[in-house]
């Protein structure tokens, strides 16, 4: 199969990797293991100087992970012990006696505050609503206007597809990188893409890998050549970002929240699957526009999957009942990892824990965006 017959298929019909989960899990296995690699300018994401919210936040190496049968009925997470969960889950993070105090050392009323969802999977298996109203209501029980609150992902129809939208969450913003006008055009009258607006070109993570994609793949894409740029998103329009990814897995690996914000906040991403998935996911976090505004990781994973992601195939769709919380996205990823991987050895997919599936979350440890070191990790045990 060519790049571009690839690209085609990953990402048209707007799920993106959804429409070819298990070609892309096998790009996302050996390939990841090989010693050569492409340059980036990771050194220069390096040189920037940390803030008091730089990830891993100010709780590194901790994870707070909540349980509850009751978490989901008949299929649909119950909004009331969801609320709870997450409601324990901060104050355990926190030490702090009420939700309200929790949720403001996070942030601010002055503060933009960005919902960083997976719309990936459609209704099938995308951030479940519940857990963001949550989110929400809790944001705005702690003092947050809710015109400071912004659900946002890289594709604004995906997001209208997994059930974001106004009717669900009145008042709130909701966008994309990636953009389309009423007729369902992503280019507008001069031939241009809408979403080229939604790019800002002083921030961009270079590899030295090209993107080359047909006419229709690049509206998924932005642009091509060597430059994925940052979405305008988060560089330009929100100051705080809650990461809210999906338990889920790709092959042997994860895709939380470290794939959930590199991954889905930079442009001409196609290229960057097969050689460099662990280190876009490591290194794009790595710049300011993510690793200085990540303030909180909550994983939703009241429903996941563990086989046939980053998609959605729903034989493998599973209750997890679990939700996954900290400052630390290496730390809370390395707990998911290991979730992911023991239901995928139960269910006989593979017969042991694959190493180099962790790969991705050592790069991060390197960069100094958190712990990867199991040993080192503290975790607390919520049951509800």
């Amino acid at each position: 199969m060519k790049r571009r017959d690839f690209f085609k298929m990953t990402t048209s019909c707007g799920l993106g990797l959804a429409v070819a989960p298990n070609l892309v899990s096998s790009l996302i296995s050996k390939d990841i293991t090989e010693k050569s690699k492409p340059k980036t300018n990771i050194g220069e994401a390096l040189k920037y100087k940390r803030t008091l919210f730089s990830i891993p936040g100010m709780y590194p190496g901790t994870v707070i992970k909540l349980m509850s049968d009751k978490s989901i009925i008949n299929g649909k997470p119950d909004l009331k012990t969801v609320n709870t969960m997450l409601e324990k889950g901060m104050l355990a993070l926190t030490g702090e006696s009420t939700i309200a105090k929790a949720w403001q050392i996070f942030v601010k009323p002055e503060d933009i505050i960005g919902l960083k969802v997976n719309p990936v999977a459609g209704k099938i298996l995308s951030t479940s609503l519940e857990v963001v109203h949550c989110i929400i209501q809790q944001l705005i029980g702690a003092g947050i206007p809710k015109n400071n609150i912004i659900i946002w992902d890289r594709r604004e129809p995906d997001l209208e597809d997994s059930g974001f939208t106004n009717d669900n969450f009145p008042e709130i913003k909701i966008i994309g990188t990636e953009k389309k006008d009423k007729n369902g055009s992503y280019y507008d009258k001069d031939g241009k893409l809408y979403s080229e607006t939604m790019i800002d070109k002083s921030w961009y993570y270079w590899a030295d890998v090209d993107g080359d994609y047909d006419n229709e793949t690049m509206p998924y894409m932005i642009n091509g050549g060597k430059y994925s740029y940052f979405s305008n998103i988060c560089t330009k329009t929100i100051d705080k970002i809650i990461n809210i990814p999906i338990l889920k897995n790709a092959g042997p690996s994860v895709t939380l929240s470290l794939k959930n914000l590199a991954f889905g906040s930079i442009s001409n991403t196609g290229r960057l699957h097969k050689n460099l998935w662990s280190e876009t996911c490591a290194e794009v976090c790595a710049f300011p526009p993510i690793r200085d505004k990540v303030v909180l990781n909550i994983v939703d994973g009241i429903k996941g999957c563990y086989n046939g992601g980053p998609g959605a195939d729903p034989k493998f769709i599973t209750e997890f009942k679990t939700i996954l919380l900290g400052t630390d996205p290496v730390a809370v990823d390395r707990i998911g990892y290991d979730i992911i991987n023991k239901k995928r050895v139960e269910e006989k997919l593979q017969k042991e824990e694959s190493d180099f599936g962790r790969k991705f979350l050592e790069l991060a440890q390197e960069f100094k965006l958190g712990i990867a070191d199991l040993n080192k990790i503290q975790i607390e045990n919520i049951i509800i």
